[in-house]
């Protein structure tokens, strides 16, 4: 029989990293790691059927991939690197531990839901994305001097009861991650000139990110070509590059049509990227002549960890996709002048 919550002990967030060697743990699995993924799973209310505590089964698969689904994450049942690191984040509540910078930086769902208190009090952490950097350290700090308490950029226990009890009177979401994201698209000339775009693309598809790059230079933008399979790298190349925009291209072989991606998570959506994506996804469908499949918030790797707009452009037919790899670039390049030009509304 499953263990139910109240069975549980609580998360060892000191041993989170014990099973790392172990990943991917996928379906015939078993062991230590496994149980600790499933004890995880079911803490979050995600139930593993049938299967015996250590003993990756079709429940524990099942129960991954609808914490997948939730988490904006890919779905396909197997728990890698990624899966795991976000089960370890989710255990976090708000008060659990403290919270300050440090490196590596911390991650989890606590800080995702500071950033978001402070956001909707008009101190900007920058993204709402579970990271603790720089600005989110500088907008704690901002509002500890505010309220009259040691502005040290950490949070203890007087500044997150002082945080309670004001969320709880103002209440809100947000507000101020997403103007200053929109003002990161409006504030230069509404034009591409000399604005820096980071194209990446994994591996597999080199021409279409130099086409890309070439379109945007023709017309005076500065682009960065990624090439890298691991999108946390890409994210910090394309972060050091201090680009204004990211777009990523994907060649899916099991696709026929095209999607785009765009941040979501921790309550929060880029309504600058999702605009982007949604821009792109009608360019590029139209310009390759293949059927549309939708704009999805997910919070990726290269998502979550880029500090500017980001999309993600996943292209199934990769046949017909090379042969019209202008066409592509020049559907990209006109979608960011239009979306630079507020040209969308």
């Amino acid at each position: 029989m499953t263990a139910m919550p109240d069975d549980l002990p609580p998360p060892n967030h000191a041993a989170a990293g014990r099973w790392d060697e172990g990943l991917p743990f996928a379906l015939g699995d078993s062991g230590p790691g496994v149980s600790d993924l499933q004890q995880r799973l079911a803490r979050l209310g995600l139930w593993i059927g049938d299967d015996r505590l250590g003993h990756y089964g079709q429940g524990t698969a099942a129960a991954v991939r609808a914490f997948q689904r939730e988490r904006g994450l890919r779905v396909d049942g197997m728990c890698g690197p990624y899966t795991w690191s976000s089960l370890v984040e989710a255990g976090y509540r708000l008060g659990d531990r403290l919270l300050y910078r440090r490196n590596p930086m911390l991650h989890g769902d606590d800080v995702g839901e500071l950033q978001r208190r402070l956001s909707a009090l008009g101190f900007d952490p920058g993204r709402v994305d579970g990271i603790f950097g720089d600005m989110t350290a500088a907008a704690l700090a901002d509002f500890q001097h505010n309220i009259g308490i040691a502005s040290d950029g950490i949070c203890g226990p007087r500044t997150l009861a002082e945080l309670w009890k004001l969320s709880l009177r103002k209440g809100g979401e947000d507000p101020v991650t997403a103007v200053r994201e929109q003002l990161l698209v409006s504030s230069k000339a509404q034009t591409l000139r000399d604005r820096t775009i980071a194209v990446g693309e994994p591996g597999g598809f080199q021409t279409g990110a130099v086409a890309l790059a070439r379109a945007l230079a023709a017309i005076g933008a500065q682009p960065v070509t990624l090439h890298h399979p691991d999108e946390s790298d890409q994210a910090d190349a394309a972060n050091t590059a201090d680009a204004d925009c990211y777009i990523g291209l994907r060649l899916e072989p099991e696709r026929t049509g095209v999607r785009t991606l765009y941040y979501r998570g921790y309550r929060y959506e880029s309504e600058t990227s999702r605009q982007l994506a949604s821009l792109v996804l009608e360019a590029v469908s139209a310009a390759l002549e293949l059927p549309p499949e939708g704009s999805f918030g997910m919070a990726l790797p290269i998502l979550r960890r880029t500090r500017m707009p980001a999309v993600v452009i996943e292209l199934g037919s990769p046949a017909t996709v090379a042969m019209h790899t202008p066409q592509l670039a020049a559907a990209v390049t006109d979608s960011l002048v239009k979306w630079v030009s507020n040209d969308w509304a």
